[in-house]
């Protein structure tokens, strides 16, 4: 791997970075501790200013509103919004896995009303792929479409559905046919969220958040034209957002780690543990150099893993090791922040001198999902298995 920068790509980092210093809004430190609720528009607003400014989907064809960016600019793009500890983007879904999905599987119709809303924000998106008895095994899906005329007729449930309380348009796998293998029955759908038989019932999680939710269809008339892909061929597609999700999603997550990685090395200095800095205690120190290193790791083998998508144009599975690698490290660097915090972990001022003061609490508690979410570590586990060290199954 090259890790130097070509001279286009300094010039595409150097452009970003001053448009980034000129507009990063200066309140929000301050209102990242908010609820998710009731920041939302406020990230929306950001986002709609990254799109007015072109800074939305980069890696989008220009064509659809993007900037045709190259790999190594969506990894410099991700780095800067870190660096200049930007706001994320509100149509965080929409922006990262399911927009690619359309422009790679839509029509050419469905291409030109969606994609431009979804780079504004001025319309969000969720998907709905887990269920109750489908989230790690989603070929398991019961959620079904009927075909009535020129409309699906979809009833069932989907489970832990991001943002599904805002979202206006919905990624739905749906089983189009129950008499073929469960692979082969599945079909995607744009469902309008307005439409009449959607029930969204947030879920609270630990964090006080209401980030996930339960969805319920019944009767949901949802146009043919609104299939993605073709009918029963929707496995590919949902395979598709997958890969993205788990190859390219979070490429600046290295460097908030590393950001996080100093700010608790300032507190080691300032919280006691047995009468002296928590820094100089052996024990904490091996495991700040354990995390410092592995933060270390987490930055070259993403790189891996941009060069092999580089290579060969789609992610591969490498995508699945480092989602193991970021989720249950992050796990392990938030233990080590409670263990220096002490009872002073659980509260929102543990940091009398920082202004986001709940920082570490919700880190804490958030870290909890982080091996749930987008693929659990047992199943990226069987992936790697199976398709990097060709083992065998074991069921």
């Amino acid at each position: 791997m090259d890790l130097n920068l070509t001279a286009e790509e300094l010039a595409f980092r150097d452009e970003l970075r001053a448009w980034l210093k000129a507009n990063v809004p200066t309140d929000w430190t301050a209102r990242r501790e908010e609820p998710l609720e009731a920041r939302f528009d406020y990230l929306k607003r950001w986002q709609n200013k990254l799109y007015q400014g072109g800074w939305a989907g980069i890696s989008w064809p220009k064509e659809y509103g993007g900037r045709g960016a190259s790999l190594m600019q969506q990894v410099i793009f991700w780095q800067e919004m870190a660096l200049a500890n930007a706001p994320p983007m509100a149509n965080v879904l929409g922006l990262g896995i399911i927009g690619p999905t359309i422009i790679a599987f839509g029509t050419d119709a469905q291409k030109r009303r969606f994609l431009p809303k979804i780079l504004s924000a001025e319309e969000i998106w969720c998907q709905g792929f887990s269920e109750p008895d489908a989230g790690s095994d989603l070929a398991n899906l019961r959620c079904e479409a009927v075909l009535d005329g020129d409309h699906y007729i979809v009833n069932g449930q989907k489970v832990w559905n991001s943002y599904g309380w805002a979202a206006h348009w919905c990624e739905l796998v749906v089983r189009t046919d129950p008499n073929v293998p469960k692979h082969k029955g599945l079909t995607v759908l744009m469902v309008d969220m307005k439409t009449p038989g959607v029930d969204v019932r947030p879920l609270r999680q630990m964090t006080g958040e209401t980030e996930f939710n339960e969805l319920f269809f019944h009767d949901v008339r949802v146009p043919v034209a609104n299939v993605v892909g073709k009918v029963n061929e929707g496995w590919d597609v949902a395979m598709g957002t997958l890969m993205h999700e788990r190859g390219t999603f979070g490429a600046g997550l290295q460097v908030t780690y590393k950001r996080n990685m100093e700010r608790i090395i300032e507190l080691a200095r300032k919280f006691e543990r047995n009468g002296r800095p928590a820094v100089e205690d052996p024990v904490i120190r091996q495991k700040l150099a354990q995390c410092y290193a592995e933060i270390e790791i987490m930055r070259m083998n993403q790189m891996r893993v941009f060069s092999r998508i580089s290579a060969t144009g789609v992610p591969g599975p490498e995508g699945s090791i480092q989602k193991i690698f970021w989720s249950e490290l992050n796990q392990r660097f938030q233990q080590i922040a409670q263990e220096i915090l002490g009872p002073f972990g659980q509260l929102e001022g543990a940091d009398p001198d920082a202004v986001d003061q709940g920082t570490w609490a919700y880190g804490y508690l958030r870290s909890r999902g982080n091996t749930i979410e987008a693929g659990t570590s047992e199943i990226q586990r069987n992936i790697i298995g199976h398709f990097v060290l060709g083992l065998p199954k074991s069921y």
